[in-house]
Formats: structure tokens, C-alpha cells, sequence
């Protein structure tokens, strides 16, 4: 599903007007029906409703909405804010239509406004600001915003919560923004919901189908993407009849220290568990009872040291490396990494501490072997890029990396994004709040590591090996809940997660 800025969302809408034809006030029709429907599936009769309309679609929007609750028998109050004495044609048709309606209270504020008292009953439908907002939002209508956003009553948002913007909020007044228990999106969800420090303005998101022209929508280009199942299993390669270990390809995982052998556990389980061929796992010496008792199937390298990597081990017969879970940043560990990937053709997986040791040698960042990822949490990525104020000056920092080392990226976190070089960026929809907990991260390596052993792209590997890991925490969640969740959760669902996208 493609994420488009709000500048092309607005050309989306001429397209349809212009190619489906249909009138701009009849696409407004269309949009409030399907508002309509699902504010109705959500809140039956008895509920008051009060909607607020600024001047321009979106308050057309609310407006429509507002008639057709009222046919419904809706109890419903309109606040139409007009002034500066100018609506959209379509706010104004709307307009002229809820005007004759006796079952609708409509008040049209042009200069003073006396607030409704809004109960905890009562169902707020904000249609002040939509997608075309690029400003905060100052004096009265900031005022109006304050003012909702303090009664205790529901807010449904139509589009955008009003005062946020759909990409960029960097210089945004928070303040100023209508904090939304429920967000109805018209076909796309925006950008902004994405981010972390939105979901206080945004709450409960969806998407409501208006039909745009779907020929509109392939032919226009964006940066931005949603993944989806149907494009995930397209992805994955059939497995021949006759095939043997020697076809899905060799990994090799550098991983573990003294007290963290867990975590080379954990990615070796996980990568096992991708359908990798074989897996060989370099680890020190302490290590090599518990990773030989823990996973059989893995071949186990001893490096000579006995509680870090220190040396750095021949990578010729391995189709992909990984290097990072619980490796450790000791000086020993240090050099044998930059080694290690000065001498290494194969593409590389990079997380944890290999990201934490490579914040200080840039340099080795710009020179890493064709088609490897970096697994960065934000705070793994700001040591890497510098620090950040919000969610979008991140993805735009990692988007620049991702250029100037060449590398695909995983951003990870919920809609952990797949950054691509090109500056192309996929976000992934599966995963839960329960997957935050340690190894988590060590689980995804190991997934993509068994996807680039098995001869996958950069791109595709990034994409499929985040969706399962994240769609493995779903069915984990739903037998083990949020709160009890554990990383190798994660690991005993990924059979289930690949049977089902696979098959």
C-alpha cells in the first residue's frame, strides 16, 4: 500500500475527478458515506454528536457527515467556523444543504464563539483542518482545538487530526493539535501516523476505502510504502523437490561474549528456523558448551580467545555474515570487526554492538561488502547519524545513510522501516508492544541472515525477514499475551509465521 505526501494526495483527488469523471461534491459524498457507515458500525443512536467544520474540504467533510448522522437520527450539533467569510465551493454546498435540515443545530462562528458544553457522552467529530494544512495552527482556531481537546467527550478525527501535519511535525506546535481517540483516514494512512510521538494526536487509526482511481494511484510515484502480505509471499521462493542443504546456503553468525552467549542462542535458533541450509556460529570459547547443547544444528567456530571475537575468521565458503548479538565492544572485539569486514565479499547483517563499535569508524561504514543491512533501534541509530528531535528527522538521517554507505537499513520499532538507498522506504505493519524485550533484535538478525545465505536481495531480505519476525510476535502474542512475551516466543512462532505467508 503506497504512503503519498499530502501534495499528491491532492492530485489523487483531481485525477479521480477528472478521469473516473465525477464531480468534486460527489467524491465528497462518497467520502462521507463511508464515514458515515463506520462511525455508525462504532456508535449507535443515543449518542450526541457535535461536529466541528473549518472552511475549507474537510469541513465539507464533516458537514456531509453531519447531514447523514442526522438521517440516521443522530442527535447532532454543527459548529461551522467561517472567518474570514470565504468556504470551499463544496464546504459551501454542503453547507446550504445541513441549513435545511430542522434535525441539525447549526451555528456558523464568523466572529465570537460560545462553546457547547461537551459531556463525556457526547461523540466529537473534528472537521476543522485536514491534509492540506502546512502551518501550525494559531489564534482562534488553536483556541478551538484547546478547547476540545480539554472536555472529556470521544474525538473521531476525519482524515488528520487537525493542527498535525502529514509528513513533517519537527516545528509543530503540540499544543495545538486536536489529541484524537480515533482517526478515520481517507484511503492512505499519512506518514505521520507512523511515528511514535504522533500517537497521542492520532489514537486508534483506520482506513476508509473512497475509491480514487486505482490507475491514478499506480501511476503516481512516492517514497513511501506499507507492506503487505500479498507482496511478501510473492517474495518467497518455492522450494524444488530435489533440493538439498547445499541450495539454501551457508551463514555465518559472529556472535556472543562472556555472559551473553544468549544472545548468539537466540539469532542461531532464528536463523535455523528461516530455512538456512547450514549455519556456522563463531563465538569464544566460553561459549561453546552452551551453544553446542543449545543448538545442535548449528556448527560451532571457537575463536581462540576465550571470552570475546578477537579474531577474525575466513569468510569465503559463506554465502551472508552476521555480526553483532551480544558480541560486546572490548578493544580485542574492536579490531578483529574491522577486519573482519575489510576482508569480508559476502553481504553483511550488522546489529547491536558491530553498530555500537562502527559509531566510531565511519569510514568502514562507507565501505562495507555489496547488498549488507544495518539493524539499527533509534538509539543504535543516532550513534551512527547523531542526534535526532523526532521520528521524521530520524527516517530522514537514516535515508541519508542508507545513500552514503550504500546499505539497506532497518530501522527497527513499531513500523519498523526498510530503508532502501534509492531513498525508497517500506514500513512494516505486523508486530506488537510485547515484542519489546530483550533479543527481540537478536531474532531478526537471525531471520535475515538465513534470508541473504538462501541468495535473497538486500531489499527483499530486509522486507520479508521484518514482516515474518514481526508476524511471528503477533501469534506469539496471542498465546503468551503482551506482557509475558519473551524472544524465543518469537522463534517457536516463526514456523507458523512462514506456513502461513509461504503457503
Amino acid at each position: 500500500m503506497k504512503i503519498f505526501p499530502s501534495s499528491s494526495i491532492k492530485r489523487l483527488d483531481a485525477y479521480t475527478i477528472e478521469n473516473e469523471p465525477i464531480a468534486s461534491i460527489d467524491l465528497m459524498e462518497r467520502a462521507a458515506k463511508a464515514l458515515t457507515k463506520a462511525i455508525a458500525q462504532r456508535w449507535d443512536t443515543e449518542i450526541p454528536v457535535t461536529v466541528f467544520a473549518g472552511p475549507g474540504n474537510n469541513g465539507g467533510d464533516a458537514l456531509a457527515v453531519a447531514r447523514m448522522m442526522a438521517e440516521k437520527g443522530y442527535e447532532v450539533e454543527v459548529f461551522l467556523f467561517n472567518t474570514k467569510g470565504e468556504l470551499s465551493p463544496d464546504c459551501q454546498t454542503n453547507k446550504e444543504l445541513v441549513e435545511m435540515m430542522e434535525e441539525v443545530k447549526f451555528h456558523e462562528i464568523s466572529t465570537q464563539f460560545v462553546p457547547p458544553t461537551l459531556t463525556s457522552r457526547h461523540l466529537v467529530i473534528d472537521g476543522l483542518f485536514g491534509s492540506g494544512l502546512n502551518k501550525p495552527l494559531s489564534g482562534g482556531f488553536a483556541a478551538v482545538v484547546k478547547y476540545i481537546n480539554s472536555s472529556p467527550a470521544t474525538i473521531l478525527s476525519i482524515d488528520v487530526p487537525s493542527g498535525l501535519m502529514c509528513e513533517e511535525n519537527t516545528f509543530n506546535v503540540k499544543a495545538h493539535i486536536i489529541h484524537a481517540d480515533v482517526t478515520f483516514s481517507l484511503q492512505f494512512p499519512k506518514l505521520a501516523f507512523l511515528f511514535a510521538e504522533n500517537t497521542e494526536f492520532v489514537g486508534e487509526w483506520d482506513i476508509l476505502d473512497i475509491q480514487l482511481s486505482q490507475k491514478g494511484i499506480e501511476e503516481t510515484e512516492t517514497n513511501y510504502e506499507m507492506l503487505e502480505v500479498e507482496e511478501i509471499r510473492s517474495l518467497i521462493k518455492p522450494r524444488k523437490q530435489f533440493a538439498h542443504k547445499g541450495n539454501f546456503g551457508h551463514a555465518l553468525l559472529i556472535a556472543g561474549s562472556k555472559g551473553m552467549g544468549g544472545a548468539s542462542v537466540l539469532a542461531a535458533r532464528a536463523c535455523l528456523r528461516s530455512g538456512v541450509g547450514l549455519l556456522t556460529v563463531h563465538a569464544p570459547f566460553c561459549n561453546n558448551d552452551i551453544l553446542q547443547t543449545s543448538i545442535p544444528e548449528a556448527i560451532v567456530e571457537n575463536d581462540t580467545n576465550d571470552t570475546c571475537f578477537a579474531i577474525p575468521t575466513d569468510t569465503d565458503d559463506y554465502q551472508a555474515v552476521g555480526i553483532g548479538p551480544g558480541l560486546g565492544r572490548s578493544s580485542e572485539t574492536e579490531a578483529a570487526l574491522l577486519e573482519q569486514l575489510e576482508h569480508c565479499q559476502s553481504p553483511v547483517v550488522l546489529d547491536a554492538d558491530a553498530l555500537n563499535i562502527l559509531a566510531n569508524h565511519h569510514h568502514t561504514l562507507t565501505h562495507l561488502p555489496k547488498g549488507s543491512i544495518l539493524t539499527p533501534h533509534p538509539k543504535e541509530l543516532e550513534r551512527l547519524v547523531g542526534k535526532c528531535q523526532d521520528s521524521y528527522e530520524r527516517l530522514m538521517k537514516a535515508c541519508e545513510l542508507a545513500r552514503t554507505a550504500k546499505v539497506h537499513i532497518i530501522l527497527k520499532g513499531a513500523y519498523s522501516a526498510i530503508i532502501a538507498p534509492e531513498g525508497k522506504c517500506y514500513f512494516n505493519p505486523t508486530g506488537n508492544p510485547g515484542m519489546a524485550t530483550g533479543g527481540s533484535g537478536d531474532v531478526l538478525t537471525g531471520v535475515v541472515l538465513a534470508l541473504l545465505a538462501q541468495g535473497y536481495s538486500a531489499e527483499e531480505a530486509a522486507k520479508i525477514g521484518t514482516y515474518i519476525h514481526g508476524l511471528a510476535g503477533d501469534f506469539a502474542q496471542k498465546k503468551q499475551g503482551m506482557i509475558g512475551l519473551i524472544a524465543s516466543d518469537i522463534i517457536s512462532c516463526l514456523p507458523t509465521a512462514w506456513r502461513l505467508v509461504s503457503e
